[in-house]
């Protein structure tokens, strides 16, 4: 990465100097999560990264450790398809760490074939936003509590394919006329709208939330597609960003003193830019907050 991120001991006034700051990054085995979770590292702050899979969470985590000289990394193992493991992740770290200084919501995917979670939601919906929605939601109060000493930042990974992207309110899972890129268009914009109405509720607690577009990454994303869709992003990754240039944004979100207080944006190439309009709409803000917690309503308690 060209910019070292800033060292969270200067970042942020108050008791949050006297302590290591925490960070957890989501989907942080690959790509940018990988990326983002070394440069936290390297900055001092002690990161959790998440992992379905122990063996490989525990060969990156030795990787994370080498490359980044800090031993004050930990993994958090989950499938984030799932909302009981969703739900068993936040409440491992919060018997960790009862403060949390950046959530970075990464994990994500895009899914040729229409499937459902181990819940019977549709793949694209529960991973790409459910998780989201409810991990945050389970750690709000460790981020209000390093808000109470200075600040906190949620920074959640969207794409500027949420441009693209159609709420079906009437059919968010896709019952009828699925299609991978459409489920993962609408996905996205969740992510805006989300980060928007998180902002807006947390105003007050010292907690930013923020969302951000990572650019066009060489990663494995879309690994699930099949046919000329395949080919195209197998061409794609000709001219795409590196995973650390594209973890650029997520690590300025999380540690700039740039954007200590900015809250309620959307972010390309670490600067602020205008979403979707109907990312701007409180209405559809509160429509999809609404929506999304009844479906989690059984995972919701934090304790």
């Amino acid at each position: 990465m060209t910019d070292r991120p800033t060292d969270p001991a200067g970042a942020t006034p108050g008791a949050a100097q006297h302590r290591q700051r925490v960070a957890l990054v989501t989907g942080a085995t690959n790509g940018i999560g990988k990326w983002t979770a070394l440069e936290l590292a390297r900055a001092g702050f002690r990161v959790l990264l998440t992992s379905r899979d122990p063996e490989k969470g525990q060969r990156v985590l030795d990787e994370l450790r080498a490359q980044s000289g800090s031993e004050a990394l930990e993994l958090l193992v989950g499938d984030l398809s799932s909302m009981a493991e969703v739900r068993r992740v936040a409440l491992d770290l919060r018997a960790r760490h009862p403060v949390l200084d950046v959530l970075v919501n990464n994990a994500g995917g895009l899914f040729h074939d229409r499937r459902t979670t181990v819940d019977g939601f549709e793949y694209t919906f529960a991973f790409n936003h459910l998780a989201y929605f409810l991990l945050t939601h389970l750690l709000e109060e460790p981020l209000k509590a390093a808000g109470a000493e200075g600040e906190a930042r949620v920074v959640s990974v969207s794409s500027s394919g949420h441009y693209l992207g159609k709420l079906r309110w009437d059919d968010p899972e896709f019952q009828s006329g699925y299609a991978g890129w459409t489920a993962y268009f609408q996905s996205k914009l969740m992510n805006v709208l989300f980060a928007a109405a998180l902002a807006r509720r947390l105003e007050g607690t010292g907690v930013t939330s923020n969302t951000l577009h990572p650019g066009l990454v060489r990663t494995g994303f879309g690994q699930d597609m099949t046919g000329p869709m395949r080919w195209l992003l197998g061409a794609a990754n000709l001219f795409a960003l590196s995973p650390a240039q594209g973890a650029r944004t997520s690590v300025y979100l999380a540690t700039s003193p740039d954007v200590r207080g900015v809250t309620g944006q959307y972010f390309e190439q670490c600067r602020p830019k205008r979403p979707h309009a109907l990312a701007l709409d409180t209405a559809a803000q509160d429509r999809l907050w609404a929506l999304s917690e009844a479906r989690v309503r059984p995972w919701l308690d934090p304790r």
